[in-house]
């Protein structure tokens, strides 16, 4: 896989307050995976990177509406996000608490996202882009490959991987710019992940391979372990 600007994006799934702040309702699950990577540092370097190279930028970001209440059914992850009304936002068309809020992006970040050249694509409402626009935006700028990271590493980031590997992407996982959580029952979603990765994305590389590959810009080419 070339890195290259031309056809080359960033995509970062939810980076936001609920899992990469300490204050957020995720962080009692996730803190303890976030810090050992060093999720949100590594996370910023991509950004950081991705600007200054010329990357585009796209986040798909997680926000439940007033209306949402009205679902019938919810997976277990879903049921935990409803009763505890996390990335809750006041309503599609509002505003309304957002800032400093969990559904909120995180403080360091905001310079990256809300710089005006950030795409911020539809909310996805479970895991997957598939209810978002996020592929029809990324087509409509004629990129086919993409860097993926961001929050949960074992389920939007890999609902992220899954769809746009069937969408006919190539994507190169930025493995140590995302975290996932410990259960005590269920086990560790980062662990799950990295071996979900391995099988599926056409490279795994750590923060320091995707920014000196974007540094080059296309010269270097991504290489997917064995």
């Amino acid at each position: 896989m070339n890195i290259d600007r031309n056809d080359t994006a960033v995509v970062f799934v939810d980076p936001q307050n609920e899992m990469l702040n300490d204050k957020g309702l995720a962080w009692r699950f996730v803190g303890e995976s976030v810090t050992e990577n060093k999720t949100v540092e590594n996370m910023e370097r991509i950004f950081k990177a991705a600007k200054e190279n010329g990357y585009e930028v796209f986040i798909s970001p997680h926000y439940f509406f007033p209306s949402d209440s009205g679902w019938k059914f919810n997976g277990p992850l879903e049921a935990d996000e409803a009763e505890t009304k996390m990335f809750a936002r006041s309503g599609r068309l509002s505003l309304d608490g957002f800032s400093g809020s969990g559904a909120d992006w995180l403080e360091r970040f905001k310079p990256y996202i809300d710089d005006g050249k950030t795409v911020v694509v539809s909310p996805h409402r479970v895991f997957g882009p598939q209810t978002n626009d996020l592929v029809l935006q990324l087509r409509k700028r004629r990129i086919g490959k993409v860097i993926l990271g961001g929050m949960l590493a074992n389920m939007c980031v890999e609902s992220h991987l899954r769809d746009l590997l069937e969408q006919g992407f190539e994507v190169a996982v930025a493995k140590d710019a995302t975290a996932a959580p410990r259960h005590p029952e269920w086990g560790y979603g980062y662990t799950a992940a990295l071996i979900n990765f391995a099988f599926l994305a056409h490279a795994v590389l750590s923060t320091d391979e995707v920014v000196k590959a974007m540094e080059y810009g296309g010269a270097k080419e991504a290489q997917r372990p064995l």
